[in-house]
């Protein structure tokens, strides 16, 4: 199981900065930006090999399954 920030957010962060520091804007002035969408994943195949039994209501508020 991973909980954490989303990577596609952070990744649409960084393209955000990049545009405005090209456009002329100092780093130094750019605000830091905290994530507010995460990510919760589960690897069913490992823990199935680990013999651990995931509830179905942890499945269902899963973002993500590895199956």
């Amino acid at each position: 199981m991973s909980y954490g920030p989303s990577l596609t957010d952070g990744y649409r962060q960084v393209g955000v900065y990049t545009g405005q520091i090209l456009k002329g804007a100092k780093p130094a002035d750019l605000p830091v930006v905290q994530s507010t969408k995460f990510e919760f994943v589960i690897n069913l195949k490992t823990a199935k090999e680990l013999g651990i039994k995931i509830s179905d209501n942890l499945l269902a508020i899963a973002d993500e399954v590895i199956e």
